[in-house]
């Protein structure tokens, strides 16, 4: 019942709003999350040309405990489909001439460790600040800690737990990330960091007088029209219409799989395909900041000529090649979501795929969707 209940929101999204699209390709689309159990946890999904959807559909269910199925409306954890966002904020903080990109970070958050070397912001949007990640901190989801982590310890004693097991406030783990020394020196290499982009998100707050939530629903949300979009920063709200998170067991049944940590930056943003769709027009339109054109422009300009595995970093989106199609994308990943936005100018093609199911092989899913929406092409 479940499953035939998921298939109806996918045949009836899949026909609604897109009937300029082949068959053949929304047929060919649909394949691709056939393999997803329409009673369990899988994908929202959209594809966009032209600014319009091509297929918006969902396949499987939003919440298991209450059998509501993905139908393309639910609003999503993004992950590190945050970066984007949090980088867009500290760009318009500077044309607002309130922050220096070519400044150190410690002359707005003095409070930092001194780390022997000047640490700047364009570093630190562009991963080549030296600074490290979640595991010179802690065990996470993202894997073990590091040798020379800290040594934090929880309200029992043992070591401290990223993820859902332990708490921290956002004001906690600042404290925390104020003590985390370089992991490399600045400008020597790109080296992601999850901490970098959380330590924006409280240059925003200093500099602003604002969160980053509060600050980016004024400067970027309610201008574009994104009213589902914001950083969550309270772990007791509620969310309407959020798709809940899961991971699997070996044995296949599902469990909940969701964080109790709320700070921002580096994630955080909870958005759905409909908003998404909005930023994606951004792109093409731009209408945000004083100077629009050359904000997007700034935004699109990679940080550095750091590669990292063939493609450059510009401002919380990866950019390169991608089956012939220059572009720029993300992937985000937490307990219980992963997600993926992709923007192809020259083809004006665009992909979004938010899963709230930890244990799919989304990597896999984004490669097929995009060799039948790039590498083959779209039929007009």
């Amino acid at each position: 019942m479940r499953h035939a209940l998921a298939l109806t929101f996918v045949l009836s999204l899949a026909a609604c709003g897109q009937s300029d699209q082949p068959d053949t390709t929304r047929a060919a689309l649909d394949q691709v999350f056939a393999g997803i159990d329409g009673s369990g946890p899988g994908c929202n999904v959209g594809v966009i040309r032209r600014g319009e959807w091509i297929h918006k559909a969902g396949y499987g269910m939003a919440n298991l405990e209450l059998d509501v199925p993905l139908d393309g409306s639910q609003l999503h954890r993004m992950g590190s489909v945050s970066k984007q966002f949090t980088a867009l904020a500290v760009l318009l903080l500077a044309e607002e001439g309130k922050i220096e990109l070519t400044a150190d970070v410690r002359e707005y958050l003095p409070g930092l460790r001194d780390y022997g070397t000047p640490v700047t912001v364009n570093a630190m949007l562009g991963h080549i600040g030296g600074m490290g990640d979640y595991d010179l901190i802690a065990n996470s989801y993202e894997g073990p800690k590091a040798e020379n982590s800290l040594d934090l310890r929880n309200a029992a004693g043992g070591p401290y737990r990223l993820g859902n097991e332990d708490y921290l406030t956002i004001n906690e783990f600042y404290e925390v990330v104020k003590r985390v020394p370089l992991a490399q020196g600045p400008e020597q290499g790109f080296l992601y960091s999850n901490l970098a982009y959380f330590l924006l998100s409280m240059l925003v707050e200093e500099v602003s007088g604002e969160s980053l939530r509060s600050y980016a629903q004024r400067r970027i949300f309610e201008p574009l029209g994104m009213h589902n979009s914001f950083f969550s920063d309270d772990p007791v709200e509620i969310v309407k219409n959020r798709a809940s998170g899961y991971r699997q067991l070996d044995n296949g049944d599902f469990v909940t799989d969701m964080t109790n940590l709320f700070w921002v930056g580096d994630g955080g943003l909870h958005t759905n395909l409909d908003d998404m769709l909005l930023w994606d027009q951004s792109f093409y339109a731009p209408r945000l900041g004083s100077t629009p054109e050359q904000l997007l422009a700034q935004l699109n300009t990679p940080n550095s000529e750091y590669s990292a595995r063939g493609v450059l970093y510009a401002n919380g989106q990866f950019t390169g090649t991608k089956h012939g199609q220059p572009g720029f994308w993300h992937s985000g990943g937490w307990l219980g979501t992963s997600t993926y936005y992709g923007r192809f100018p020259e083809v004006s093609i665009s992909l979004i795929m938010m899963c709230n199911n930890a244990s799919l092989d989304t990597d896999a899913l984004v490669e097929r969707t995009l060799e039948i929406i790039l590498g083959d092409g779209i039929d007009d």
